[in-house]
């Protein structure tokens, strides 16, 4: 047993326990999942301080046999690819846990296991090498975001966890079908072997067998992004969720698809990745301008970032298939960013529901004069969303777009548009919330008799109407100690991405020179030990390697 299978197992455990914390103690359920969240993070900065940066193959690897008919491996390593995603699970839990510190008054035990189970499911996703043991860890994770939602969300919360599951559930059946199809060419689940088979040409697919492999895989992915027109789950189940529901869907679960689309539908089919690239880029372009002006006239906050995410992740996704170092550089990259800065997003607004029960911009207005520490993050966080240099979003988005304009000029014209609309969407809807207009009515002291500063705000059940002290936005507190120990990271990150992109750089560059490398040729390995040479960065596709 590695380091990886224990951050694996930590949260599993501690979920098994959470479940036998007595329902009479909701503080210890609180303080227990906490606990086991941070020690997660603390035993994944491990990963980083180990991981051979010159070394493009996998590392922390266990390869053990699971079930012997048919044959299914636990095997589970990281790389380039994997080893930020991880980190950036790990990173959000222990948030997600004290975001929801007070709002959860109702079956906290359950709760906080499931947020647990939740992470358990992603960080397996991000490590399984086994097609078998990924698609388990997959299906895991529908589990507790199916609760979190269905449970603890809003007036239409049942509607919005249902459309969640079926939409996800289509596109799994479909991978489903096509891992088992690739089990009966291989003899085997094991993604390294499988791998290795189709680069080598020991399994032999029709043009007909991979384009319909990878049409499987990708729609399975698709959805999960979500790529436009496949997209129309996420502002309801963003919506409907619990605020730590939220920042988990969009920071962590989201990625889920666009590391598919890197990790198995570039070097499993490249045929076929290179043949539709046009189309699903066109797609993601259209994804870019529509999720902007959609988002751009929403009235609820939360629909609003939502919309956002459909932009950002349509950038992911052009990055990808623009098929150069530079593009898919700038996608991974931008995974991690937007999982900072939308999950900072949707952590403040879940601050202002907390204060004001009401998700709708209209009841808001003036807020800078009465929270402005409040404010001042919202306003980093709104800079960093729609790409000021400086901030972590700018790297991303600019790395992509050069990406797209290497393979197509006008794919970067167009997608251009997306940064300009984001910053109108962006700007407009943080003026009307913090410095808009409030009908005359004159600042009131908040309900509790002071101004701010204490964490005693319990929030009121979904659907609960504002109390008329606050009806305006002024019977506020400002950000809490609680609070400011769930911000104050994002920021750091934010500031940190934006200004040393090259903490992170490197190693995903690495990876990803290889995985286009198979993509294009079809004739490398991905069996490298931990300590093995690096590889060679020739550019690929009219792309340039990053300066290591």
């Amino acid at each position: 047993m590695n380091l990886l299978d224990i951050i694996i197992a930590i949260p599993a455990i501690g979920f098994l326990l959470a479940l036998f914390v007595p329902r009479t103690q909701p503080q210890l359920s609180r303080l227990f999942a906490l606990g086991v969240s941070l020690v997660a993070f603390v035993a994944s900065l491990g990963l980083v301080t180990g991981f051979d940066n010159h070394a493009a193959g996998q590392q922390f690897v266990t390869n053990a046999v699971w079930i012997q008919n048919p044959e299914i491996h636990y095997h589970v390593g990281i790389d380039g690819l994997s080893l930020w995603l991880i980190m950036l699970s790990t990173f959000l839990t222990p948030i997600a846990i004290l975001i929801s510190w007070n709002y959860i008054q109702d079956r906290v035990k359950e709760f906080f296991a499931f947020l647990l189970l939740l992470e358990f499911g992603l960080i397996g996703v991000f490590a399984a090498w086994d097609l078998f043991l990924f698609y388990a860890f997959w299906e895991v994770v529908l589990v507790p975001m199916y609760f979190l939602i269905g449970i603890w969300g809003h007036d239409r919360r049942i509607y919005a966890a249902v459309k969640f599951f079926l939409y996800t559930m289509v596109g799994s059946v479909l991978m489903l079908a096509a891992i088992i199809f690739l089990y009966t060419q291989a003899g085997t689940f094991d993604y390294v072997t499988i791998l290795d088979m189709l680069q080598s040409g020991r399994i032999a697919l029709t043009h007909t067998q991979e384009t319909l492999l990878f049409l499987a895989f990708f729609l399975a992915f698709a959805i999960k992004v979500p790529l436009f027109p496949l997209h129309t789950w996420l502002p309801d189940a963003h919506v409907e969720a619990p605020t730590a529901g939220s920042v988990m869907l969009a920071s962590v679960m989201l990625k889920m698809g666009t590391y598919g689309l890197v990790r198995f539908c570039l070097p499993m089919f490249p045929g076929a990745a290179k043949e539709n690239a046009p189309w699903i880029a066109t797609l993601a372009i259209i994804g870019i301008v529509y999720g902007a002006l959609v988002a751009m006239v929403q009235p609820n906050m939360k629909k609003l970032v939502a919309y956002s995410s459909v932009s950002h992740l349509g950038f992911v996704v052009l990055g990808v298939f623009s098929l150069t170092q530079t593009g898919l550089d700038g996608a991974v990259y931008q995974m991690l960013n937007h999982g900072i800065s939308t999950g900072a997003l949707f952590v403040l607004v879940g601050f202002l529901y907390e204060r004001k029960h009401s998700l709708a911009i209209k009841d808001y207005g003036g807020v800078a004069t009465v929270a402005p520490w409040l404010s001042i993050i919202f306003m980093i966080t709104t800079f960093a969303s729609i790409g000021l240099p400086t901030l972590n979003n700018f790297v991303g988005e600019f790395l992509v777009l050069q990406g797209a304009a290497i393979r197509s000029i006008s794919w970067a014209a167009f997608a251009g548009l997306g940064v300009i609309l984001s910053a109108c969407y962006m700007l407009w809807m943080y003026q009307r919330v913090f410095f808009g207009t409030v009908d005359g009515v004159e600042p009131v002291a908040d309900a509790h008799g002071g101004h701010g500063g204490h964490d005693d705000h319990a929030p009121a059940a979904p659907g609960h109407k504002s109390h008329a002290s606050d009806s305006h936005g002024h019977a506020m507190p400002d950000l809490s100690p609680r609070e400011w120990a769930c911000v104050v990271p994002l920021v750091v990150m934010m500031v940190w991405m934006g200004m040393y992109s090259q903490s992170f750089l490197p190693v995903i560059s690495t990876q990803n020179t290889r995985i286009l490398d198979a993509t294009h040729k079809g004739a490398i390995s991905f069996t490298n030990p931990k300590g093995a040479s690096h590889v060679n960065m020739t550019p690929v596709a009219g792309g340039s390697a990053h300066a290591r």
